[in-house]
């Protein structure tokens, strides 16, 4: 049996071959393996992965060399008559066995660690995630903690205005945090369509279906930063949704999962007080992110497909209306109810911005204390 350390050299070898058919300019832009696994599933599929590759290699080997050969010592040139038979129940025995031997040996491995994915018994940490278009909400079970992650890319980059980051659309305002060597357990659905939630470097990706529960988990090893991705079409922003993971050390999460008790607590405080206008339109303008992707930076809308705010008669009408559209959506539209996605605080926020920014001019004030007086 071939170590590890030289299926992983033969992979590379093999794929190296591959990538040398392109040009120059690809090679040094992409790697010729797997992203480095963090996770012992990550690892699993890893070595898999090098395995099955090196039994391709050595197929492609043995089958090409005895084609070259055959071609090459069979020729016409040579004077060879081809053999005359109709069949040869040794020849269909061996290239019957022999493929069902190799297959049988690599589902074995394989098996073993789709079983191992599958086991998310005996967690030490319960994480809920809920896909939406086209954001993730991280809820923290066992601790009564959760947030929303969005996109953090600024709009300048995305319309190439300004120049792109290192982590283009690969960013988040609030990225998930998890404990280093512990096991987490990932309770996967979606509110609206389905989605999937995807770490390269965890080695899980699994849908996240409406109505539907999936459940996956992760062992991170080392501390960091890892990106992802929804792997699923999702509509208009599928590719404006990324997944952020922080891998902290137990104390480290264990301050963090502090601060955030803490920060909720001040947001329960916040939603009762009395805020003046200018603090509601500074605020409002951050939590306006959210409707950017569908009513634009400068709240003009999409012509035909989604409506402006910018002197709308929602913006300009009624305040109750137009607190009641934000928080519960209008049905049959792509505008979907904001009430559990965003606090009083945000919706009363957001309300004022809309009103008092991007062409209108309403003079009207939203309080949290409305808000929640609706709820």
């Amino acid at each position: 049996m071939l170590s590890s350390r030289m299926r992983t050299a033969a992979a590379n070898v093999f794929s190296g071959i591959a990538i040398g058919l392109t040009a120059d300019v690809a090679i040094a832009a992409w790697g010729v393996n797997l992203q480095p696994p963090v996770s012992p599933i990550g690892h699993d599929i890893l070595e898999l992965h090098n395995l099955i590759l090196l039994i391709c290699l050595i197929i492609f080997v043995v089958v090409f060399s005895f084609m070259f050969y055959s071609l090459y010592a069979h020729r016409k040139s040579k004077g060879h008559e081809a053999a005359q038979f109709t069949h040869s129940t040794k020849a269909e025995v061996v290239w019957t066995v022999i493929p069902f031997l190799i297959l049988v040996g690599m589902a074995i491995p394989s098996t073993a660690t789709l079983i191992k994915m599958e086991d998310t018994s005996k967690a030490d940490l319960t994480v809920k995630i809920t896909g939406y278009q086209w954001k993730w909400q991280y809820e923290y079970l066992d601790h009564g903690v959760g947030f929303y992650s969005t996109l953090s890319t600024p709009r300048a980059q995305i319309e190439g205005i300004a120049p792109k980051g290192e982590h283009y659309l690969l960013e988040v305002d609030k990225p998930l945090v998890i404990p280093t060597n512990k096991k987490v357990r990932f309770l996967l659905t979606a509110n609206d369509v389905i989605h999937a939630w995807w770490i390269p470097q965890f080695g899980i990706k699994k849908d996240a279906i409406p109505g539907y529960i999936n459940e996956m988990w992760t062992l991170v090893e080392t501390p960091g930063t890892y990106r992802g991705q929804c792997a699923e079409l999702c509509g208009r922003d599928h590719g404006f949704m990324p997944i952020v993971v922080e891998a902290k050390s137990p104390a480290e999460f264990d301050a963090w999962l502090a601060s955030q008790k803490q920060g909720q607590a001040k947001d329960t405080v916040d939603a009762a007080k009395v805020w003046s206008k200018d603090e509601l339109l500074a605020h409002g303008e951050k939590v306006y992110a959210n409707c950017v992707a569908c009513h634009g930076t400068d709240g003009k809308g999409v012509p035909g497909a989604f409506p402006a705010i910018a002197g709308s008669l929602v913006a300009t009408g009624p305040v109750a209306a137009h607190v009641g559209v934000v928080m519960d959506g209008k049905t049959g539209t792509a505008m979907q109810a904001f009430k559990n996605q965003l606090s009083d605080l945000d919706i009363a926020a957001v309300v004022t911005y809309q009103r008092n920014a991007l062409g209108n001019n309403t003079g009207d004030i939203v309080q949290p204390t409305q808000v929640s007086s609706v709820r």
